[in-house]
């Protein structure tokens, strides 16, 4: 007969993300997840193998919630134009509002695993591209309307948006100075026009 886990998978997925985003998965000790999420090491290794995929699995949980969220933005019916802005100030208002100024786990992991870390490094691709197209979609909807200029194609203003979301969130590690992010915004939705 199989036993039953007695914790939440997800609850400790969470755990384990904070875990992983405050200290890095190189400076994340087995026994930094062992006491952080509050099981047991058998639990662990049960249930997640090792450190490797516990740290792809906190990188999926990551990126599926980030997507619910800016797919809510997306979809409020806002202008394209709008849209962008919205999802701009929402993920400076994330960064802004940690203590810890842990910057985006997302690029985070790029930085520090994805350059010699294969499985990483596809996880990060593939959520880099779902962003870009996302705002690829957005800035095309916007151009056939009307509402964001035609001057560039809308393939290129969707990565220049997207660097500079990325750029947003490694700043973000060293400053909380709102006014910074206010004159980036600003320039990033005047490309648009």
């Amino acid at each position: 007969m199989a036993r039953t886990k007695d914790f939440d998978e997800n609850e400790v997925l969470g755990k384990a993300i904070d875990i992983f985003w405050h200290k890095g998965y190189n400076g994340t000790s087995m026994q930094d997840l062992v006491d952080g999420l509050g099981i047991s090491r058998s639990s662990l290794y049960d249930t997640y193998g090792d450190k490797h995929t516990l740290f792809m699995k906190a990188l999926e949980s990551y990126q599926n919630e980030g997507s619910g969220k800016v797919g809510a933005i997306i979809n409020s019916g806002a202008s394209s134009k709008e849209i962008i802005k919205n999802l701009l100030e929402y993920i400076i208002d994330g960064l802004l509002g940690d203590q810890k100024h842990k910057g985006c786990f997302m690029v985070n992991a790029e930085v520090e695993v994805a350059p010699h870390d294969k499985e990483v490094s596809q996880i990060v691709c593939a959520n880099d591209q779902q962003v870009e197209d996302a705002f690829y979609h957005v800035i095309k909807k916007g151009q056939d309307k009307g509402e964001i200029t035609n001057r560039q194609d809308a393939r290129a203003l969707a990565r220049f948006t997207f660097n500079t979301v990325k750029g947003i969130r490694v700043t973000a590690k060293s400053t909380t100075d709102k006014t910074v992010f206010d004159d980036i915004v600003r320039l990033a939705l005047a490309i648009l026009e």
